[in-house]
This record gives C-alpha cells, sequence and structure tokens, in this order.
C-alpha cells in the first residue's frame, strides 16, 4: 500500500531541518573543512545514524539567501559528549550548487581557516 501524496509531502517536510547561521564565529564553528566538498555541523536532538541523508536550508551571515543542501551525515556527536554540541555533521554533496556554497563559505571565513580555535567537531 502506498502512502498519500500529501502524506509523504508532509513528511518530507517534517525532515528538512532550517539553520540560520547568523555570525561569522558561528559559521566558523560550524563549518567543516575536512571533508573533501565541505560540510556543517548541525546542532539537533533527532537521532541520525552515519549515512543518512539531511534536506537543509542554510541561511549564512550577512546573506539573505537560503541554500538547499541535501548533505550525508558524515559525523555524530552524541548527547552524552562533554562540553560538545549534540549534533550531527552533514558532507556537503559533489555537486556544482555545493561547490558555489563551499567557496563562498571558505571566503566569508578567510584568514579564520586556518584558526586554532575550536569548533562544534574537532
Amino acid at each position: 500500500m502506498s502512502t498519500p501524496p500529501a502524506a509523504s509531502s508532509a513528511a518530507s517536510r517534517s525532515n528538512v531541518i532550517q539553520l540560520a547561521i547568523k555570525e561569522k564565529a558561528a559559521l566558523y564553528a560550524a563549518y567543516i573543512p575536512l571533508f573533501k566538498d565541505g560540510g556543517i555541523f548541525v546542532p539537533t536532538a533527532k537521532e541520525y545514524q552515519l549515512g543518512d541523508t539531511i534536506y537543509m536550508l542554510l541561511t549564512l551571515p550577512d546573506d539573505p539567501q537560503r541554500y538547499p543542501v541535501a548533505g550525508t551525515v558524515a559525523w555524530i556527536t552524541p548527547r552524552a559528549s562533554g562540553t560538545r554540541t549534540q549534533g550531527v555533521g552533514v558532507r556537503l554533496p559533489s555537486d556544482e550548487k555545493s561547490r558555489q556554497l563551499k567557496i563562498k563559505i571558505e571566503q566569508m571565513l578567510g584568514a579564520h581557516l586556518a584558526s586554532e580555535r575550536p569548533t562544534q567537531t574537532l
């Protein structure tokens, strides 16, 4: 038996995470440059498994545009992890739109990428 279209549409919308990063310091803490295509740490209490697909609408500091991303969970910070925020690291997909997003993020962060300051992941 198949799911009615309205139900599946509502289910897919509930899986979309809206992540608005308002400051460069927060972007630095969330960005994961170690992933080849880049990645973003998403604070969430929802349980995910490695390899799960996450759909998010990402807003960057001083940029009104929302960037749709269908990424893959490649990092998990569990609830009981000391001082780290619970959440997942989402690897950006290997496509042109995500490559442009990675370039935009890295341009925003500039020299901060070489910083030794701690982030949400490492």
